[in-house]
């Protein structure tokens, strides 16, 4: 039985991931904070790289299990999967995601699957125009890529929740009072 909570925090850039996992590091007792960008090869090479890299990930998850730890995640293999289907890598993803969602669900964890998004996909201007925000070296974003990229996450939630009853798959708006998205997100965890 489940003594641990895994989250994972997916969504475009300039969603307020960083905030969110930050907020739950910090407020959920127990809690490890992992922050993971991807391999920036999009050949065919890259693909073996993100595979061997998210299997071992699983690897040490299974190995976590039941330790009174819960793990919470800033983008995962969700991360590698929303790019190709965006076109954004030379290879499809596909077959090696949905062997670790599969892999995923049967882990002996409470887990969470949180899509960051903003309702008003205007905002996004915004939060891309910060001082200091940091752009993918392999994949420059604007407007239109981050709300495409939204989009296509969006949609990936959708699927797993049809398919994964094991995985609490959660939209959380963020562009509204960073208080009130706190406490949502205390009410989802349950703490």
């Amino acid at each position: 039985m489940a003594n641990s909570k895994l989250i994972v925090v997916e969504g475009a850039q300039g969603a307020g991931k960083t905030t969110i996992t930050d907020f739950i590091r910090h407020t959920l007792p127990y809690t490890n904070l992992y922050r993971m960008s991807g391999t920036a090869d999009s050949t065919p090479t890259g693909k073996q790289k993100a595979k061997d890299m998210y299997v071992d990930l699983l690897e040490y998850l299974k190995k976590m299990e039941n330790k009174s730890i819960n793990l919470v995640f800033d983008r995962t293999f969700f991360t590698e999967e929303n790019y190709c289907r965006l076109g954004k890598k030379e290879y499809s993803f596909t077959d090696v995601y949905e062997k670790l969602l599969d892999d995923l669900a049967k882990l002996d964890f409470e887990i969470y699957y949180l899509t960051a998004y903003l309702e008003n996909e205007d905002e996004f201007a915004q939060r891309l125009d910060r001082e200091g925000k940091g752009i993918c070296q392999y994949s420059k974003f604007g407007i239109e890529n981050s709300i495409g990229q939204q989009r296509t996450y969006l949609e990936m939630a959708k699927e797993i929740k049809e398919k994964y009853p094991s995985i609490n798959v959660i939209n959380i708006a963020n562009d509204k009072d960073l208080e009130e998205t706190k406490k949502e997100i205390r009410e989802i965890l349950q703490y």
